[in-house]
């Protein structure tokens, strides 16, 4: 047994051993900390704060990424960039502030107080003192020899054309980044990657050496598309002359090519000028953006007839030797809808009502089909969902849900109303139709190229499910022709080309109701019958005055269309043709209806009316104009007794 002694020895030789135990530990703790804390700052954390020193100890000037160009079908530049700079003032640089302040003052337009109070002020290693200066006036600052002026190469978006696919081409924000249309869809192809000038300095931005390290920038890629920007001028031309002859709201024009659904055309009126934004009026320059042929659904009216037509045809619902009576309107679940001609057709074959874009005979044709079968045809042709088309925006057609449609909806379906689509979806659906029957997917794009011209990206050309027979699209190309021949598209027409297409009228609605006096005028057309390839679709929204209709308006533009893209393309005339007799347009100012169609039809004229009753109180061509029997007289009646 350990005496007193002992005992406190032993005590103590245990407690020294203990605290030496928790030293060696606390020393290894330390140790091992500190090759953990070492290990992360140079394997795991090292490349951060290598990047972290590196922009201590140097200054970057940045060398801006060129931004990929556009071009057209036919290698056209539609936009491209221009290079200006950036001017920076280095404070620990500047030799004399004055000098400097003087120098950037009078060659650049500044005012001296504020570059010398910018430039001078303390705390602040390097100023941003202007942005897009030209090269000239680099070079004349440069010259100067004033120390601690630096330049900084910038690219600033231009658009050779101006006001010219102003609405799909888009636009860049001051960084060249897209904001709209086609610079914002394919904006991650076209933007590059940025390179620096690296300088070393101290803490305070002095260069401690003359050596400056280079980090290439890489260029954007190059958008090419299948817009043919002769095509283009031509459409811009008609849209342009058509809102200021009608003073319309607007003005829309669409040109595919059917066999593969690519754009050759797309215009809109009124439109801006890209190298003059109105960047200061947001809401305005967001307004004028909107691209109305992919965002905004409209009562397609008698242009949709094709679609019913087609259908008809193609599920065997209507022969050739078939027979329509149109009394000018007819009775659907009690309610009475009217031809546009309310005094009636009469009886008619299937290709005089499709001539006479007789709504009689497309509520038959439709309610024959029934809701299910249409419903069908409607899905298969994209007219419920968005066609995809390589822009954003883009808006899918509204349709009665299928399960709520009543045979009175039905009948007004069939000839375009109480369903709304986007012109886009239309020219998409008719093109499907004419070119043999096969679904068109529209695009813009063709291919992407890097700025050696080397291919990165080709875009497919991709052709839909087969929708209708070969044979229904050829008699509905037939009986559409008919329409531009001897039909209401009369002014559609080019002599000695095949051309078919149907008008549209169609009455606008506010807050539910029709709004009186406003329509939408419109016509689609397709070129050549035989074999299309170009389709047309012209839409001039409010026409003012009383020319509203569809064969009066739009018909003329889509004619003046075809005859210079036939010229354009050096098209020679395949059909046999005649030069018609010229004659004096007939006074027929005070003519019962009777009379004046008689005086009509001897001159072999077709007609639109408005009113029934009373006598002609207003025609168009005007009196002694100089026309031929392919001219579409207008006469507006008194609607009155008296």
């Amino acid at each position: 047994m350990l005496s007193g002694v002992n005992k406190l020895q032993f005590i103590s030789q245990i407690s020294t051993k203990k605290r030496l135990l928790a030293i060696g530990l606390l020393i290894t703790f330390i140790f091992v900390a500190v090759l953990g804390k070492l290990f992360y700052i140079q394997i795991i954390d090292g490349v951060d704060l290598q990047a972290k020193a590196l922009d201590q100890w140097t200054r970057d000037v940045p060398i801006v990424a060129t931004r990929g160009k556009v071009y057209s079908a036919n290698g056209t530049l539609l936009a491209g960039t221009t290079t200006t700079y950036t001017l920076f003032v280095r404070r620990a640089s500047v030799k004399d502030f004055g000098e400097v302040a003087r120098v950037i003052s009078e060659v650049v337009g500044l005012e001296y107080d504020k570059v010398y109070e910018k430039i001078s002020k303390k705390g602040v290693s390097e100023v941003k003192i202007a942005r897009n200066i030209d090269k000239e006036t680099m070079l004349k600052i440069k010259s100067s020899g004033a120390k601690g002026i630096y330049f900084s190469a910038d690219t600033q978006r231009f658009y050779p054309y101006g006001d010219f696919l102003s609405a799909v081409l888009g636009f860049t924000n001051v960084d060249t980044q897209g904001q709209t249309g086609l610079e914002l869809y394919y904006n991650q192809y076209l933007t590059g990657t940025n390179g620096y000038e690296l300088t070393q300095t101290d803490l305070i931005g002095r260069e401690l050496n003359s050596q400056t390290t280079y980090i290439p920038s890489i260029d954007g890629f190059n958008l090419f598309l299948s817009i043919d920007e002769h095509i283009q001028q031509i459409a811009e031309t008609a849209v342009k002359s058509a809102v200021e002859k009608y003073s319309a709201k607007s003005s829309t024009c669409l040109i595919m090519n059917a066999k593969t659904g690519g754009i050759s055309a797309i215009a809109q009126a009124p439109s801006f000028d890209l190298n003059n934004l109105p960047r200061d009026d947001v809401s305005q320059l967001m307004a004028k953006s909107t691209i109305i042929p992919i965002s905004t659904v409209f009562e397609p009216g008698s242009t949709f007839k094709i679609l019913t037509l087609a259908i008809a045809i193609n599920e065997g619902k209507t022969k050739e030797s078939d027979t329509f009576f149109c009394p000018g309107f007819r009775m659907v679940d009690g309610q009475r809808i009217k031809c546009w001609k309310s005094i009636g057709h009469g009886t008619q074959t299937l290709e005089e009502g499709v001539c006479n874009s007789c709504n009689c005979v497309f509520m038959d044709l439709a309610q024959r089909v029934g809701v299910e079968k249409l419903y069908s045809y409607y899905k298969a042709l994209g007219l419920t969902s968005k066609t995809g088309i390589d822009l954003n925006g883009e808006t899918s057609g509204i349709l009665l849900k299928q399960d709520l449609v009543k045979t009175v909806d039905l009948a007004r379906i069939g000839f375009g109303q109480a369903i709304a689509i986007t012109p886009l979806g239309l020219i998409r659906s008719v093109s499907s139709i004419v070119n043999g029957g096969r679904l068109v997917n529209p695009r813009l794009a063709t291919a992407i190229l890097d700025k050696d011209g080397k291919e990165v990206y080709k875009m497919p050309q991709t052709v839909g499910d087969r929708i209708i027979s070969e044979e229904t699209s050829e008699r509905v190309r037939k009986l559409l022709k008919s329409v531009v021949s001897k039909g209401s598209g009369k002014h559609a027409g080019v002599v000695g080309y095949s051309i078919g297409g149907k008008t549209g009228t169609a009455q606008k609605y506010e807050n539910g109701h029709i709004a009186q006096g406003k329509y939408l005028s419109s016509f689609i057309g397709f070129s050549t019958v035989e074999d299309p390839e170009y389709v047309v679709l012209f839409t001039v929204d409010e026409p003012k005055g009383y020319l509203y209709y569809g064969s009066l308006v739009a018909a003329p533009y889509v004619g003046e269309i075809f005859s210079k893209i036939f010229s354009y393309k050096q098209i020679l005339p395949t059909e046999p043709y005649e030069v018609a007799e010229k004659f004096y347009m007939p006074d027929l100012t005070g003519l019962t209806l009777g009379e004046a169609v008689k005086e009509l039809r001897n001159k072999e004229m077709l007609f639109e009316l408005e009113g029934e009753r009373g006598v002609v109180v207003d025609q168009f061509p005007y009196p002694n104009t100089i026309c031929d029997k392919n001219a579409i007289a207008y006469i507006k009646m008194s609607d009155t007794d008296d």
